[in-house]
């Protein structure tokens, strides 16, 4: 893949930013894309465009609000909390229908356009959200169809999904990104960036991931 371009999904956040890194370890030349989907946290954008500009990495984002009027959810409705959800099988209200299977479509008639064939994005089934559209099955699913949809051969990579956050903040460490992810990615549902407001489930998650990282790894 050395020899190759690729194409990250960047929103911003700890994860998209850590596949990134990842991506300029493990690729010639990286392009990046974010969508603009009316999210509580838009923040996160400006986080991704600071970050690729300090790296020279070109950065492009798309207009997805179409995608805030056809959902009803909390991190794009200033009307709906974001729940804690308690129960594994219930779907929490901060997902957001057909996201990732639209961000992945337009991301990949991007990729086509440039002449790109590999295709990054931050999912993760491990630290498990409960989103359908984070699961290994879905994304090998989608990429099949991409690949039928447009008779091009697209593969999409998932460097974190079998990673917990724990194991993604070692990945950051290890690519050499550990404070800059740490310090200028944005995660939280509240639009904090950094530690963020320790109270969404998200701040939560990825505190909790830390936290474990300091006490296996840095010692």
């Amino acid at each position: 893949m050395k020899n190759e371009d690729v194409l990250v999904v960047l929103s911003g956040g700890q994860d998209s930013t850590t596949c990134l890194f990842w991506c300029m370890e493990n690729f010639k030349n990286v392009i990046a894309i974010g969508f603009d989907y009316g999210q509580k946290h838009k923040l996160e954008l400006k986080c991704a465009s600071d970050i690729c500009k300090e790296y020279n990495i070109h950065y492009d984002i798309l207009d997805m609000s179409l995608l805030n009027s056809l959902t009803s959810n909390s991190l794009t409705r200033q009307d709906i909390e974001v729940e804690e959800v308690k129960n594994d099988e219930k779907v929490p209200n901060s997902f957001v229908e057909g996201r990732n299977m639209i961000f992945l479509s337009f991301a990949a008639i991007y990729a086509k356009n440039k002449g790109l064939r590999h295709i990054v994005t931050g999912v993760s089934e491990s630290d498990f959200s409960g989103y359908p559209d984070c699961r290994d099955s879905f994304i090998k699913s989608l990429n099949v169809t991409l690949n039928l949809a447009m008779d091009y051969e697209f593969i999409i990579h998932t460097p974190l999904m079998w990673l917990n956050k724990c194991d993604t903040w070692k990945l950051s460490h290890d690519l050499g990104a550990f404070q800059i992810i740490k310090d200028k990615t944005l995660t939280c549902y509240n639009g904090i960036i950094g530690e963020g407001c320790g109270k969404c489930p998200a701040c939560k998650l990825r505190a909790k991931g830390l936290d474990e990282f300091y006490t296996n790894y840095s010692k």
